[in-house]
């Protein structure tokens, strides 16, 4: 169905005016995972009952993640054409108490509330007694892009997502921009995909576009099975309607027609907001036959795997999507030649997609202009660990990770200090307390040892045992490895008996060459990252801590009293 586009966007604005001024309140719950998790149904349900005690109308909406994710359940309340007064850690009680002196007796809870936020436009006052929650540590940093509409809109109403500028870069592209230009147009942005690689995302485009096969896909890559790391679920659990604008632009400037959202199964938030918003935005004409009248072509599905975090390499995610297990494939032919069901095909992370429609609306010099050289744009970080302020934010690439950990996140409590920072996920690296003064930018985390990645940060304290961290993370890669390759297969075992050696204070000086040999073999014999970039988590960790390694091996000591458990004793490894 063809869409005037136009009238669409008028009747969006209207209901967006309805809710932000209309006659009744407007009361939005964060009820993303960390929403859910906290309890957020049942605070739902609180309000719910209240309001109907109470006999007030007020409009109840359940919206994403606002980043906030310490402060869940989270629960907003704005008046007509005044500012949204913030709720954090609500409990059913507490949403009783919302009700009754805020909703129904007009005067916000000062003493209950987080914070409050005043739209661009809005000329109201600021309430007394409650701080500026744009001010926040976690918010005062932030650079939103990606997540311009996150914990804002309800990712269930495409009328909000096009109130709020939702598929103007779609519209502007069909009717008046060619492939070659929006191809240009990310190639100028600078944009390098955000799933781990960090590869120029218009060369990777343009490699596809090159092609002249008739069927070509596109697939957006929502496995997101790192620990830590949770923003491509937030993306679609909060707006979804932003990842589905960017596949189908990307589809226009590579000449394909069939696409892909590939997400985890049990993933229930993501999987149906992603498919609630997907059958709307079919019903509007923006995604199937004759997108807006254009002649453009492009059906967009939704498909799930089974919990298999190889599953996230691109060639084991087609493996995945054709019915068969899980397993990379031997590589070249590369996917842009033969790719899914044989055909040429393209595979981007959510975040990648995501940034899309703003860099198509407000152009790539805008984009390049934001980051650090060759890192552009943001980073979308999941804080998470010993940390005062854990959730998630979007900063520019190029901000110092120190003051992310110390300002945004408000450092370690409980008056502890920072020992060391992994990144990256499972894969990726750790970095030492006193390496952490350094720049958001790919190729200076590479360097240090660590990398970007999924975005995961998470922070540990001095309590934490590097060797009992390095061996967590080996023990994950190692359960994940989906055993194709042998390199992988046994170097993960071996590293995992090896550093469960050292941690039962049973190690031998020869254990760190040994693993290292190991790490070698595994990088240059891997079919696929998860053995190549294996070694990372040891490597990063002797770097930084080779001292904490020697003190097990040698003294046989662990500084920090955790290796001494029943868990590592020989006794129980006998058993």
């Amino acid at each position: 169905m063809a869409t005037n586009f136009q009238e669409l966007t008028e009747q969006s604005q209207s209901r967006w005016q309805q809710l932000t001024a209309g006659a009744q309140p407007w009361i939005r719950i964060g009820s993303a995972l960390c929403g859910k998790a906290a309890g957020c149904d049942d605070v739902t349900s609180a309000l719910e009952a209240a309001l109907s005690r109470a006999g007030v109308q007020a409009q109840l909406s359940q919206v994403g993640c606002l980043g906030l994710c310490f402060a869940e359940p989270l629960v907003d309340v704005q008046f007509p054409g005044g500012p949204r007064i913030f709720y954090g850690n609500v409990t059913p009680e507490i949403a009783e108490q919302i009700v009754s002196s805020h909703v129904a007796g007009g005067t916000p809870a000062a003493d209950l509330a987080l914070g409050y936020l005043i739209g661009d436009a809005d000329t109201v006052s600021p309430p007394d007694g409650i701080s500026d929650l744009s001010q926040h540590p976690m918010k005062a940093w932030e650079t939103r892009i990606a997540l311009r509409n996150a914990g804002n809109i309800d990712p269930g109403d495409i009328y909000q997502y096009i109130a709020n500028g939702g598929y103007q870069a779609l519209n502007q592209a069909l009717t008046e921009m060619s492939p070659e230009d929006i191809l240009e147009q990310v190639s100028v942005s600078g944009l390098r995909g955000r799933g781990g690689a960090a590869f120029p995302t218009g060369t990777k485009w343009r490699f596809l576009a090159g092609s002249n096969a008739p069927r070509k896909y596109i697939l957006c890559n929502c496995e997101e099975g790192d620990p830590g790391a949770f923003n491509d679920k937030a993306i679609l659990e909060s707006d979804p309607h932003t990842l589905i604008e960017g596949i189908v632009l990307a589809g226009y400037a590579t000449g394909s027609d069939y696409g892909y959202i590939f997400i985890r199964h049990g993933h229930d938030g993501p999987i149906e907001r992603t498919r609630t918003a997907l059958a709307q935005a079919q019903e509007m004409g923006l995604v199937g036959d004759d997108i807006l009248g254009s002649g453009f072509n492009f059906t967009l599905e939704v498909a799930l795997t089974g919990d298999s975090y190889v599953a996230g390499e691109e060639s084991a995610l087609m493996e995945a999507i054709e019915g068969s297990r899980a397993m990379p494939r031997y590589r070249p032919p590369f996917p842009a030649q033969v790719g899914l069901f044989g055909k040429p095909t393209n595979i981007n992370n959510v975040k990648t997609l995501a940034y899309i429609p703003e860099i198509i609306s407000k152009g790539g010099e805008w984009f390049a202009g934001i980051g650090h050289d060759q890192s552009t744009g943001t980073a979308i970080l999941c804080l998470t660990g010993s940390l005062r302020y854990t959730g998630m934010i979007e900063v520019p690439l190029g901000m110092n990770l120190k003051d992310v950990l110390f300002e945004a996140a408000g450092g370690v409590p409980g008056g502890k200090s920072l020992k060391l920072v992994q990144t990256g996920g499972p894969l990726g690296g750790v970095l030492g307390a006193d390496n952490v003064d350094i720049l958001l930018d790919f190729e200076i985390l590479r360097d240090a040892g660590a990398i970007l990645g999924s975005g995961g940060i998470i922070a540990a304290d001095e309590d934490t045992c590097a060797v009992d961290l390095t061996r967590s993370l080996i023990a994950f890669c190692q359960y994940e490895s989906c055993g194709k390759c042998f390199p992988c297969r046994m170097g993960m075992g071996h590293l995992l008996e090896v550093l469960e050696r050292i941690s039962r204070l049973e190690g031998s000086p020869e254990d760190l060459p040994l693993m290292r040999r190991i790490g070698e073999h595994m990088q240059a014999g891997s079919l696929c990252g998860h053995g190549q970039l294996g070694f990372n988590p040891v490597a990063s960790a002797l770097r930084h801590f080779g001292h904490e390694f020697e003190t097990h091996i040698v003294e046989r000591t662990c500084p920090t009293g955790k290796c001494s458990d029943v868990r590592f004793s020989p006794r129980l490894s006998q058993r």
